[in-house]
């Protein structure tokens, strides 16, 4: 059993400390937490597993880095803490473990991240001989192993186009979704997120990486962006009051241009209300999906719906990110020390969780 340590207990860190317990090679060893009202909490009143795991929470992060844990599964969030992020996530490296992450986007295509974010990387892998995985869901599998495996399936490919089509109600992070997403702000609020530059920073890693793996050569990445505001004020179960006038909708995309053409697009469509921009792309059901479509002879469209937490999407869509970063532990644990990404690490079947009864 390889000890694991889930560091972070949000959207993501429950899921982490559920995906830990389901895993057949992994054992949950730690939980760290920064909310001291947090400490001592069993792992699994934490994540909502209805029963205890044994594993009480944690705020001594040199403490438990000194127990030489072989994993790290780092959720705590880099949206607004990026460089605090990478600091963790360089001692943990140092310490010897294999990190898992969704928190660091600019890591995900690692061969062409920052020298800022990879140097670091690379010199606590050389000290301690851990290793770093980061990815997520989009960016993440929706944006490079799911359409890389549809685009097999073509006889000719003309264009690939990822999307990610929500309901920003659902997600539970009200400080991302007002202020850096900009939704109920003010028309002339400008998002740092939708900032120029910035959905590149974030999303064109991801671009990278399929045109590395289908071999191809980017002439340069665009970025388009609209904004409705909404019609009427809504008020939501998780955030409250949106105001009519604000920004109730955000369209935009992410263009990897090949001989003068966008043929790889990462396209976003988020809402705060179903009722804004009803004529942009919609969902199956009006909750959240994501969409691949592969644009040849033939045409090719897969749509992901994932639920979890109550048949929540936005739930749902942190859980794959867990699944596929969790289930690569045992994977890196084997391999060599070092910095991976995507087109290193393969999504590989769920074997020995069909049928498993957790611990």
């Amino acid at each position: 059993m390889i000890p694991t340590v889930v560091w972070g207990t949000g959207n993501v860190g429950r899921a982490a400390i559920r995906a830990v317990d389901a895993h057949p090679a992994l054992a949950l060893s730690a939980v760290l937490v920064a909310n001291p009202a947090k400490v001592g909490r069993d792992a699994g009143e934490l994540a909502g597993l209805g029963r205890a795991l044994g594993v009480a929470a944690r705020d001594d992060v040199e403490a438990v880095l000194a127990e030489r844990p072989r994993a790290v599964v780092y959720a705590a969030s880099g949206d607004m803490r990026p460089d605090e992020a990478l600091a963790d996530v360089v001692r943990a490296v140092r310490a010897g473990a294999v990190v898992v992450t969704p928190s660091l986007y600019p890591l995900y295509d690692q061969r062409g991240a920052p020298p800022e974010f990879r140097e670091p990387v690379l010199a606590a892998v050389k000290e301690g001989g851990g290793s770093l995985f980061a990815s997520g869901v989009d960016p993440g599998w929706g944006n490079d192993v799911l359409p890389l495996l549809v685009s097999g399936l073509g006889s000719t490919v003309e264009a690939i186009r990822c999307q990610e089509i929500f309901d920003y109600s659902t997600y539970e992070q009200e400080e991302s979704v007002r202020y850096l997403v900009g939704m109920g702000q003010p028309m002339e609020y400008e998002p740092p997120m939708l900032l120029p530059s910035v959905p590149t920073m974030v999303w064109g890693g991801q671009l990278r990486l399929m045109a590395r793996a289908l071999g191809v050569e980017l002439d340069e990445i665009r970025e388009t962006l609209e904004r409705r505001p909404l019609e009427t004020t809504v008020r939501t179960r998780t955030m409250g009051e949106f105001t009519a006038g604000t920004q109730g909708a955000v369209r935009f995309e992410v263009q990897g241009i090949v001989d003068g053409e966008p043929r790889l697009v990462i396209e976003h469509v988020t809402r705060i209300h179903p009722d804004c921009a009803p004529d942009w792309p919609v969902p199956p059901d009006g909750a959240g999906a994501h969409r691949v479509i592969v644009e040849g002879r033939p045409r090719i469209e897969v749509t992901v719906e994932a639920t979890d937490e109550g048949e929540n999407r936005s739930a749902g869509g942190n859980a794959t990110a867990v699944g596929r970063l969790v289930g690569a532990v045992d994977w890196l644990a084997e391999a060599e020390p070092g910095l991976y990404d995507a087109l290193d690490v393969p999504l590989r079947p769920a074997v020995g969780k069909l049928g498993r009864r957790p611990r």
